[in-house]
């Protein structure tokens, strides 16, 4: 059985004594070719492609004892969250078949993220992430496990943070990830995700994310409503069958350092997510004016100088700028005397390409 892995988990008596503290750090990811659509049990329509981030992470800590029964807290930045607490909650008690140690624990999350809310950035991707490595942590101070590959760790990482948010799936492989099945990469599943760092030219190990912040406002749609409006959308086939083309342009290219192909995809990509919520029903546009002005300028910007930066979008208004190490200064400069005036207060975020998840002491 392919995935016996999952199965793996312990299942015997808590000892009396079993108590400590776990943490972990996981950051957000930018997908490239878009996971927007879902089916069965938070799989995905057609495959996607990240880049993992460095600086934007959710860095999360777990307290743990043994109980008479199950309890749970939550806190997000020193403050009881009800709300997120009850999707956490909410999503170990549909997996306690895979972890039914946590009947017999009381378990309190604090967690904080590196970057601020509603800044464009997916929390759920970096905050999911971060804890099921907490909570594989916990599961293998009780197990026989400790001595697993690194590789079988992260695909069971991957595959419980897909169930917990889809996009999470992605944030726990270093420098960009793929997810989702597709016949252009071997190994490639719709249950987790599969590194991407050994098959990229070496240019794509040094991109920047310039993160620029347009509005903080909380989107009109949440992400989760997004992907249930794609199972009405008549452009949805049309739009599958594009992003699985895309995919295999976008591997051959990520492989052979070809960046105008990168760039086309990348800002494609981008333009057709937000094309499909406007002509969803309901339909929403989430662009905001000064996010066209971004655009525009960037595309502007590349012409007059042939540097390869281009823009990439979240469902949101923020723009996020991509653009090699080789052209940081130049890029950032542009960011500084052209591009902040139509950022809300002048904010932008400065991130790179990132290594995954990392244990916290």
């Amino acid at each position: 059985m392919e995935n016996k892995w999952l199965n793996e988990a312990f299942k015997g008596e808590v000892p009396n004594d079993f108590q400590g503290k776990v943490g972990w750090q996981s950051p957000s990811n930018i997908a490239l070719v878009k996971y927007w659509g879902k089916r069965g049990k938070q799989l995905p329509q057609n495959p996607s492609i990240s880049f993992t981030l460095s600086e934007c992470r959710s860095e999360t800590f777990v307290d743990f004892e043994k109980a008479e029964k199950f309890g749970f807290q939550f806190f997000f930045e020193g403050k009881e969250n009800p709300a997120f607490g009850a999707k956490i909650e909410k999503f170990l008690l549909e997996n306690q078949s895979f972890f039914p140690f946590i009947n017999q624990l009381n378990l309190k999350v604090e967690s904080r993220n590196t970057f601020p809310h509603s800044s464009g950035i997916a929390s759920s991707a970096s905050s999911m992430s971060a804890f099921v490595m907490c909570l594989l942590e916990i599961e293998r101070s009780l197990s026989l496990s400790k001595g697993r590959p690194i590789d079988m760790v992260l695909r069971k990482a991957s595959y419980f943070s897909r169930l917990a948010s889809g996009s999470a799936a992605r944030s726990v492989f270093p420098k960009m990830a793929l997810w989702g099945a597709t016949p252009y990469y071997k190994g490639s599943s719709d249950e987790y995700a599969v590194s991407l760092a050994d098959d990229i030219h070496p240019i794509f190990k040094t991109y920047y994310d310039s993160i620029l912040i347009v509005s903080g406002e909380t989107k009109s749609v949440s992400s989760r409503a997004g992907h249930a409006l794609m199972e009405g959308n008549p452009y949805a086939p049309a739009r599958y069958a594009q992003a699985n083309e895309n995919i295999k342009n976008l591997l051959a290219a990520l492989k052979s350092g070809d960046l105008d192909t990168f760039i086309n995809i990348t800002e494609s990509e981008a333009l057709q997510l937000h094309a499909l919520m406007m002509c969803s029903n309901p339909s929403f546009i989430l662009m905001k004016p000064n996010t066209l002005r971004i655009i525009e300028e960037v595309r502007t910007f590349r012409n007059e100088t042939q540097i390869p930066l281009c823009f990439t979008l979240d469902a949101g208004p923020n723009v996020h700028l991509l653009y090699p190490d080789s052209e940081a200064e130049k890029v950032e400069s542009f960011i500084k005397s052209e591009l902040l005036k139509y950022c809300n207060q002048g904010r932008w975020i400065a991130d790179h390409v990132g290594d995954g998840p990392k244990k916290m002491q």
